[in-house]
């Protein structure tokens, strides 16, 4: 093959590549214009509805963190909501900010020993933004080798949802709604529809709601079944061992006491002997 023909394949193989691109960048202004923005601006309308209604109602909404090294962490929505809309031409983004006010007297307070854990904890409590350290004590260098923690303040939340022409899709992302950190989930445009919001907020609103609940594939329900009863077996068969070694240990604690007392009997036999004796050559001598 000369080079000229092996110039022209591979234009032609580039024009293919820019005539996909180009099909599939307008299918996805198609997707988003027709679909996508229309539906991004009801769900604006239908979360600014949502606020309102919680804004006045303030329902009691409990919230639950694991924290590692100290436990659970218990606060209370503070229905004092941040929404906006940005807007532009290709693109729409929804964001909602609030907060979860922690309930300090429903976490308890945790006394920390050692240099090592204290400062492990407070690096913890500091990654997520909590305070809580109380009265401590340092030692003679000035390390901190005891303190109590016991978390206040407040634990921000937000919900973003963008939706843009480039990807053809809708993509949510909720920080610190149920524990630490950000979820994420993509929904093509044809899901994007009023049951999902309806879910939506449910979650939102810190209700029960199936937005993040993923279907399971049969073969992989399967496994996970497979491992679930994997799993009860070890548990019964430790638990069964755990029984035995006690039952073992009682008897040998109780071996080991009986044998206790024998060997103090014959102790004392052997205290008391000499006593004994002498009382029997007293008698002979008189």
């Amino acid at each position: 093959m000369g080079l000229l023909d092996e110039l022209e394949q591979e234009a032609q193989r580039r024009k293919a590549t820019l005539e996909v691109a180009a099909r599939e960048k307008g299918e996805g202004e198609t997707v988003y214009r027709t679909r996508l923005d229309p539906a991004m601006q009801t769900l604006y309308d239908f979360i600014a509805r949502l606020v309102e209604n919680l804004k006045f109602l303030k329902p009691k909404r409990a919230q639950r963190y694991a924290v590692p090294g100290y436990g659970e962490v218990v606060g209370y929505i503070d229905h004092d909501y941040e929404l906006k809309l940005d807007a532009q031409q290709l693109s729409k983004q929804i964001t909602l900010n609030f907060q979860c006010v922690i309930a300090t007297d429903e976490c308890p307070s945790l006394d920390v020993q050692g240099a090592a854990k204290v400062k492990a904890l407070a690096a913890t409590f500091q990654k997520f933004r909590i305070a809580g350290l109380g009265a401590s004590r340092k030692d003679d260098s000035g390390e901190m080798v005891q303190a109590a923690f016991r978390p206040r303040g407040k634990i921000p939340l937000s919900a973003v949802i963008s939706a843009d022409a480039e990807s053809g899709v809708a993509r949510m992302a909720f920080t610190n709604f149920d524990g630490f950190g950000t979820v994420t989930k993509l929904v093509p445009a044809d899901q994007f529809n009023d049951e999902l919001f309806e879910n939506l907020g449910r979650h939102l609103a810190r209700e029960p709601s199936a937005l993040l609940r993923e279907e399971i594939p049969d073969e992989l329900r399967k496994q996970l079944q497979q491992k679930i009863q994997q799993e009860q077996i070890r548990r019964k068969w430790e638990d069964k061992m755990a029984e035995q070694q006690h039952a073992e240990l009682d008897s040998l604690k109780r071996d080991q006491s009986v044998r206790g007392r024998v060997e103090r009997a014959v102790q004392d036999v052997r205290e008391r002997a000499p006593s004994l004796l002498d009382k029997v050559k007293g008698i002979f001598r008189k």
